[in-house]
C-alpha cells in the first residue's frame, strides 16, 4: 500500500509538472503568434505608410503643374460635376488637390442630402456601409480642420463647393472640416450661410447633376440609394 502511496505521489508530481511544462509550452505558442501577428500587421501597415507617400509624391508633381484655378471633375455613378476652386481660398484648393489625386474621395458616399438646400460628401466613414458605421456618418475625416477662408465675392450660388464644419459651439473659430464639403443645390436657401461656411468653388458643368442626386430619395437626409464618388480627377475643362 504503501509503495502504491509513493507511485500515486510520483505520478501526480510527474502530472503536475508535465501539465506546467505544457502551460509554459501554450503560452510561449500563444506569445509566438500574437508576436506573428504584430510583425504581420506591422508589414501591412508600414507598405500602407510607403504607398501613401508615394501617392502624395505623384499628387504632388501634378499640383506643380496645375493651374492657379484648376477645375476638377467629381464623378459620381449619377454623372459627372465639375469644379473650378478658387484661388483666393488657397488652403481649402490646395488640400482639395491633395485628397482627390491620392485617391480620398474614391468610394465615399453622398451621406446628406436635403432636396431644396444642398448634397454633401468627403466622409471617410461612408466606406464602411455597416449598421455601426452609418451611426457615424457625418462625424469623419482625415484628422485635422483648415482654418476659414472667407471672401466677400464668394457665395452660397447654386453649384458652390463649400466646406463642411462642425457648429459654433464646438468650433468658434469656424474651420471646416479636412474633407467634407457640400454642394448648393438651391441659392435662396443656402445664403444664409454666407461668410458663416468657407466657400472655395463652384460648379462649371453638371448643375442637373446636383439636382439629380438632391431629388433621390432619403430617409433622415441619408440616400436610400448609394449616392457614391467613383473618382475625383483633374478636368480637361478649362
Amino acid at each position: 500500500m504503501k509503495t502504491v502511496k509513493i507511485l500515486c505521489k510520483v505520478l501526480a508530481a510527474a502530472l503536475m509538472v508535465s501539465l506546467a511544462f505544457g502551460c509554459n509550452n501554450a503560452k510561449k505558442k500563444q506569445l509566438a503568434e500574437l508576436q506573428a501577428e504584430k510583425a504581420r500587421l506591422d508589414s501591412i501597415a508600414a507598405a500602407e505608410q510607403a504607398q501613401k507617400a508615394q501617392k502624395e509624391k505623384a499628387a504632388m508633381k501634378v499640383i506643380e503643374n496645375l493651374p492657379e484655378e484648376p477645375v476638377f471633375d467629381i464623378i459620381t455613378n449619377l454623372g459627372t460635376i465639375s469644379v473650378r476652386l478658387y484661388s483666393k481660398t488657397p488652403k481649402h484648393r490646395d488640400n482639395f488637390e491633395k485628397l482627390a489625386l491620392t485617391g480620398y474621395f474614391n468610394g465615399l458616399l453622398f451621406h446628406r442630402v436635403i432636396n431644396g438646400f444642398m448634397i454633401q460628401t468627403g466622409d471617410p466613414y461612408t466606406r464602411d456601409t455597416s449598421a455601426a458605421a452609418v451611426a457615424k456618418y457625418g462625424q469623419g475625416g482625415p484628422g485635422y480642420t483648415i482654418p476659414a477662408e472667407f471672401v466677400p465675392e464668394y457665395r452660397h450660388k447654386k453649384g458652390a463647393l463649400a466646406a463642411a464644419r462642425r457648429g459654433d459651439v464646438a468650433n468658434p473659430k469656424k474651420e471646416s472640416s479636412g474633407s467634407q464639403f457640400y454642394l448648393v443645390q438651391d441659392e435662396k436657401t443656402c445664403a444664409q450661410l454666407d461668410g458663416e461656411y468657407t466657400v472655395f468653388g463652384e460648379t462649371i458643368r453638371g448643375l442637373d447633376i446636383i439636382d439629380r442626386i438632391a431629388s433621390v430619395e432619403t430617409v433622415k437626409e441619408r440616400p436610400v440609394m448609394d449616392v457614391k464618388i467613383i473618382k475625383v480627377s483633374v478636368s480637361d475643362l478649362k
